[in-house]
């Protein structure tokens, strides 16, 4: 039956234009069906979700007052924090975190001489804004000024002293002289060229051994811009020695977070790769290292540092008490480190080792361009969650002495002049605020991480 049969037969209808799409049932699609499926879905699920409903109404409301809407923001003492002083009832007392706020970030450091804390903070905030950022330029100047320049740097500015302006012009000498080293190996291609003429140039179509020497150019020309503006500082102004039982705060927090998170990464790929090893003393070497370390808390790891450290080196140089936990916390992450990378080496697939090997690739060559890249990649979330726990961690220091964020709290919650019955909530508030968005930040970077890393390896 054709198209014209169907119009004229007065028993069919065939209908010209299309109907407008319906929205879906409330049902099927929408809030109430996100809700049904994923709030109520079962019994189970129901009476969970109305409890966690009844804590949030509950607790909630009573966290709103008291850390905001009767929170005191501004004041002097303590009295700004009372309510028998001020008429009303007083919640957190945020005037108390911002008195003490410089403190909080300096310890005990002198006044005067915190402009240096603050170089250091600025230049890693741009080394970490350098490595993290994608689409920064120079990324391999970025990881020697990340590596090299930053403890350098931030020794010389923190510690301070004449030690350390002796060994930043020693650094300077240096610099100078791997500078004039390399002007005199760039020219001599060009003074060759001239003299030798066409018989050099097939010599260095063959074999261009100088080209290596053009990007340590810019390595050396911004250790000089750095290693200058520090010894500027240092001669305008002066660096006094700081004692490093001066420090304290976040200060703290960060250089032993940041030392350890440096130092643990590539000591737990050593340890992973000599657990696997076939030589049987690197072998148990290693085993016995992860094993001893992992059987045994932090705390215990950084009271053997504390104690045991000097021992094992003369008196004069015995290691400084703030160096003593930096060692012990880098080591204790190292054997956590290695577990997790030794968990990504077992997940690679037995081919890849064999078609490295096909393509002649030593062992070293094999591990560096072909396994660890892949088996990284894999544990992202377990190195990630390694350096959240030891950026935790780090609290535990003041085991030893040690004056971290923390503790400079709980130091400053026996201050008469801050004393009410809301200091101290609001001063642990502060600090799990601290804790949550440095922690929160870096598992958000890590997601990010992933995704761009696993954009390939979506079906």
């Amino acid at each position: 039956m054709t198209d014209a049969t169907l119009e004229n037969s007065p028993y069919a209808f065939v209908r010209k234009e299309t109907l407008p799409q319906e929205t879906a049932p409330l049902s099927v699609a929408g809030p109430l069906a996100w809700v049904r499926a994923n709030l109520f879905s079962g019994p189970v699920n129901s009476i969970l979700t109305l409890l966690c409903v009844y804590i949030v109404v509950t607790t909630v409301p009573e966290m709103v007052r008291f850390y905001f809407i009767d929170a005191v923001w501004s004041g002097t003492n303590r009295d700004a924090c009372l309510a028998d002083k001020i008429g009303r009832p007083v919640g957190a007392c945020w005037a108390y975190i911002a008195d003490r706020f410089q403190y909080f970030i300096y310890g005990s450091y002198p006044v005067p001489q915190r402009w240096r804390v603050n170089i250091v903070f600025a230049m890693f905030a741009l080394g970490v804004v350098w490595l993290l950022w994608e689409r920064a330029p120079l990324k391999k100047v970025g990881l020697f000024f990340f590596f090299v320049m930053l403890p350098i740097g931030a020794y010389v500015l923190l510690l301070g002293g004449p030690n350390a302006e002796g060994f930043l012009r020693w650094l300077i000498i240096l610099t100078l002289v791997l500078m004039v080293v390399y002007l005199v190996l760039s020219f001599v291609p060009a003074l060759a060229r001239f003299w030798i003429g066409p018989a050099f140039l097939a010599v260095e179509e063959a074999q261009p051994p100088w080209k290596r020497f053009y990007r340590p150019k810019r390595l050396i020309l911004l250790s000089l811009v750095v290693f200058g503006l520090i010894a500027i500082l240092a001669d305008t102004i002066g660096l006094p020695r700081v004692d490093t039982g001066l420090w304290g705060g976040m200060t703290v927090t960060f250089l032993i977070a940041a030392v350890g998170i440096v130092f643990s990464l590539p000591l737990g790929v050593i340890l992973a790769l000599g657990r696997r090893s076939r030589l049987p003393i690197i072998q148990l070497l290693s085993v016995i290292f992860i094993e001893f370390v992992r059987g045994v808390p932090l705390i215990t790891v950084l009271f053997m540092a504390n104690t045991m450290l000097p021992l094992f080196v003369p008196q004069e140089y015995s290691p400084d008490r703030l160096l003593r936990p930096l060692v012990g916390v880098a080591l204790f992450a190292a054997a956590y480190m290695a577990e997790v990378i030794r968990g990504g080496l077992q997940a690679m697939p037995k081919g890849q080792y064999e078609g490295a090997m096909s393509l002649g690739l030593g062992y070293w060559q094999m591990m560096r361009l072909i396994i660890l890249p892949q088996a990284l990649r894999i544990v992202i979330p377990g190195i990630v969650n390694t350096f959240i726990g030891l950026f935790k961690d780090t609290t535990l220091v003041t085991i030893v002495g040690i004056f971290d964020f923390l503790r400079t709290i709980e130091a400053t919650l026996v201050d008469p002049t801050w004393a009410t019955p809301t200091t101290r909530a609001t001063g642990y508030a502060f600090a799990a605020m601290f804790y949550f968005l440095c922690c929160w930040g870096m598992s958000r970077y890590s997601i990010s991480v992933e995704k761009r890393m696993a954009a390939g390896q979506k079906r």
